[in-house]
């Protein structure tokens, strides 16, 4: 529940009347894809939308933890993802997947499944992925003690047309959030920001 600006009364989130839709942030590791939607998704919440961030490495440790990191349960992951994104969509919901979703086929079977759907290039250099990344996984995977690592020794193919691309290296994550915002109001998704 939010609150009124005016009353202090608590407000329910609204709902999408035709449906929600989803925000499926793609991307190497490390490029940013959750730090953004942790951005995105109070701005949209403080809209009064229902939202809900689907983040990849969380839904791993519970929904997915029987996977592994080949391409069969890396496809297998990304489809119980879309499973769940497509139940909050059609429930009026805006659920924020941030998954590598290192497919193509996985991401295209999400846009069929879901109907609804943004998806969102993060688009961030592998170099730059490496110097931010905290979890040391890069390193790792150069000094071979992590296999099928995505971007080293696995592929990531970029979308070929998404719907919105976002420079990591030009902005920071709020001013991406933001920019993602504004480009959901400019292709109709949500009303545009006064």
């Amino acid at each position: 529940m939010t609150e009124g600006a005016s009353t202090g009364t608590p407000v329910a989130p609204k709902a999408l009347p035709r449906g929600g839709f989803c925000i499926w942030l793609t991307g190497l590791p490390s490029a940013g894809k959750t730090t953004i939607a942790r951005e995105l998704l109070p701005q949209l919440k403080a809209e009064g939308w229902f939202a809900d961030l689907l983040d990849g490495d969380e839904i791993r440790r519970g929904l997915s933890a029987d996977l592994g990191f080949d391409r069969k349960d890396r496809e297998a992951h990304a489809g119980r993802v879309t499973f769940v994104a497509k139940i909050l969509a059609r429930n009026g919901a805006i659920p924020i997947v941030a998954l590598i979703s290192p497919y193509r086929t996985s991401r295209a079977h999400a846009r069929q499944e879901i109907g609804r759907f943004v998806e969102v290039y993060v688009n961030t250099p592998v170099q730059e992925c490496e110097r931010r990344d905290v979890k040391g996984l890069y390193k790792k995977a150069r000094a071979g003690e992590i296999k099928e690592m995505t971007g080293v020794d696995d592929p990531y193919e970029p979308p070929e047309s998404p719907d919105i691309v976002v420079d990591t290296v030009r902005f920071t994550p709020a001013q991406s959030a933001e920019f993602i915002r504004q480009e959901l109001g400019r292709l109709g998704w949500l009303p545009p920001r006064p």
